[in-house]
């Protein structure tokens, strides 16, 4: 499997997967990669109502369902840099690869969550017990906070590593009694009978963070490029808020997937909260004191200890409060 996994970052990074991946990008340019999720929309409806080639710049989003697929092509010189969440990304900074945060899109409200049985009152109930999670994600990272709120650790339990979709349709078959997920199965655990979220992401706000990350390189060379990048994505942000419904429906169908439904987006739309303006100048702060730059430690803390980090991390590592201000 490792072997497998390798060939398909080689892949990427060569280009050869059909994704339309050639040369690094030029002024007025940047490509980003990304899983398929709700927090993602806006930089879709920015693209498909014209906002970023409005404020000059061209972006190419490129859906990648795998963290070391699109950071591999982040390294490889195809892809200019990524939307993921703040300790996600973490794992892959390294003194070779160079990125930083330019802005916060999201943060998960309610769209992440513990499924457990119905007579399962805390954490604490599942000690001993498999709980299915994606280890090395955002999953297992927010898993270990949650653990360590109750004075535990994942020794205290016995992980079982699938992805979160595996993981939510394994505890819905009955094959594991918790599971780490987020949403839709969240809403489909609710819905079918067959045990309850015991925690969702409402409990931890500002925790499970996506950001922009972008090489180091191109935000040197190209700065005007990243202030029209983020320009954009605030005005879509704005457009959510006065037109929620063509909202939904024109990011439905520009990120596609199991979110292709304007009934499902929306649906998802509400498990998350989108930075606006203001929202990033309170996350960013200042540089003596923020929510970023504590949320940054706090992964460093959590991944440094389990081994999952190429180099010692700290907010001037890898924040840029350069361009969060852009209008």
């Amino acid at each position: 499997m490792k072997t497998f996994r390798n060939c398909l970052m080689t892949a990427v990074s060569a280009g050869l997967l059909g994704l339309g991946l050639a040369a690094p990008a030029d002024a007025g340019a940047i490509r980003l990669g990304m899983t398929t999720w709700v927090g993602y929309g806006p930089l879709f409806l920015a693209r498909d109502l014209g906002y970023f080639k409005e404020a000059g710049v061209d972006v190419d989003l490129k859906v990648i369902e795998e963290s070391a697929l699109y950071m591999a092509a982040v390294a490889g010189g195809d892809l200019d840099g990524a939307a993921s969440t703040v300790d996600e990304l973490m794992k892959y900074r390294s003194d070779d690869l160079c990125f930083k945060y330019v802005v916060a899109l999201d943060d998960s409200h309610g769209g992440d969550g513990v499924v457990t049985q119905a007579d399962v009152k805390s954490l604490k109930d599942l000690k001993g017990q498999p709980v299915a999670l994606n280890e090395g994600s955002v999953s297992e990272f927010w898993f270990n906070v949650l653990l360590k709120k109750e004075g535990m650790t994942e020794d205290d339990v016995s992980v079982t590593n699938m992805t979160a979709d595996d993981a939510a349709t394994a505890f819905i078959a009955g094959q594991v009694p918790a599971a780490v997920t987020w949403e839709p199965h969240l809403t489909e655990v609710r819905k079918g009978g067959k045990g309850k979220v015991l925690i969702d992401s409402t409990t931890t706000p500002g925790l499970i963070v996506d950001v922009i990350a972008l090489k180091c390189d191109l935000i040197e060379k190209h700065p005007e490029d990243v202030k029209a990048l983020i320009k954009a994505y605030y005005k879509a942000v704005e457009y959510i808020k006065t037109n929620p419904e063509k909202a939904y429906e024109v990011m439905a169908k520009g990120i596609g997937g199991y979110l292709e439904k304007p009934e499902d987006f929306a649906a998802g739309a509400q498990g998350v909260r989108y930075y606006d303006r203001a929202r990033n100048l309170e996350f960013f702060g200042t540089p003596e004191k923020s929510e970023a730059s504590d949320l940054v430690n706090f992964a460093q803390d959590i991944w440094g200890k389990a081994g999952k980090l190429k180099m010692t991390i700290d907010a001037k590592t890898i924040l840029d409060t350069d361009f969060i201000k852009e209008q």
